[in-house]
């Protein structure tokens, strides 16, 4: 995994705690008795459909909402009684990059700086870090999404906070501008940032969280690292193909239990995805002298974990 765990005197120390997190709005309950707990120096990652609470339980973790019930601690704080030392501690990174368009990156960073009460020599150190220093001084007009997104972060970042919220940081970015935002953040958690991550791509929370929760109608409904939550999820298989029908039928003698395909010549084998049931099911092969042309092993991925969670596919992930 992508997070460093902080240990403190043998003990894991804990950036974010929340209890029995409720908030509704009017007759409408977003949020339903949440309790969760993020490690320091790690990735924690909320997924859910659309109104699933997770832009909800972002800006109550970050103060920009009250909840109506429950206990959140950030940084040691409670973000109720002590929010001004939570804020200090934090910084958030929204839906759409909170950039002004009518100035330069270099002014957007110095503004910033200016608010944070931080030194301006900082500036130019976020702006070689995030490869924009021959666009500092460009209007962010010009700006492509990429950058924006770069700019925004670099912004979240002044003042130092230990503990980042990101909210959807790669919407809309191309690939390569991904894979570029998922090397900072890696960057910063290797430094002992915390990241609570939220996002409509399963496969980059697969990436790079070591937690990942799944958030629905208001509650929790799976917690655990990616393979454990992987494994709550039936289905993986061996595809196994043949070069004929000989060799399909004398495999599906053997393996009875498996599922077949004659327009594939092939064999479904239900299994555990494991290297020993894998052993195991080619010994069984080369005992019977049945050689198969080729295999494969399919283990579900967050997409089924996702829809078998939730009853919705991927597609209709994203973040609220």
């Amino acid at each position: 995994m992508t997070g460093r765990t902080a240990i403190v005197s043998g003990m894991r120390s804990t950036a974010i705690e929340v209890s029995g997190l409720r908030k509704a709005f009017g007759d409408k309950t977003v949020l339903d008795g949440i309790d969760l707990e993020v490690a320091t120096g790690t990735i924690f990652s909320l997924l859910g459909p659309n109104g699933a609470g997770k832009t909800t339980t972002v800006n109550v973790l970050s103060t920009l909402l009250t909840a109506d019930s429950g206990t959140v601690r950030v940084a040691g704080h409670d973000v109720r009684t002590d929010p001004r030392a939570a804020r200090s501690a934090i910084g958030v990174t929204g839906q759409f990059a909170a950039v002004d368009e009518l100035l330069t990156g270099q002014e957007n960073l110095e503004l910033m700086a200016d608010l944070r009460r931080a030194d301006h020599r900082v500036v130019a150190g976020l702006l070689a870090r995030f490869d924009l220093t021959e666009a500092a001084r460009t209007s962010v007009a010009t700006y492509s999404g990429g950058m924006r997104r770069k700019l925004d972060l670099a912004m979240t970042l002044i003042g130092d906070p230990r503990i980042i919220f990101l909210d959807e940081p790669t919407t809309g970015l191309d690939p390569r501008s991904r894979r570029t935002m998922w090397d900072i953040i890696r960057e910063l958690v290797a430094g002992g940032v915390t990241i609570f991550l939220t996002t409509q791509y399963l496969d980059e929370a697969d990436q790079l969280a070591d937690r990942i929760a799944v958030l629905d109608q208001g509650r929790l409904v799976a917690e655990g690292t990616s393979a454990e939550l992987k494994r709550r999820i039936p289905g993986a298989h061996v595809r196994l193909r043949f070069a004929g029908v000989r060799e399909l039928d004398d495999a599906a003698r053997i393996l009875p239990g498996a599922t077949r395909d004659d327009d594939d010549l092939s064999l479904a084998v239900p299994g555990d995805g494991g290297t020993e049931s894998l052993r195991d099911l080619l010994n069984q092969l080369h005992d019977h002298r049945v050689e198969a042309a080729e295999f494969s092993v399919r283990t579900p991925d967050l997409d089924d974990v996702f829809l078998a969670l939730t009853g919705r596919p991927n597609s209709e992930v994203v973040a609220k």
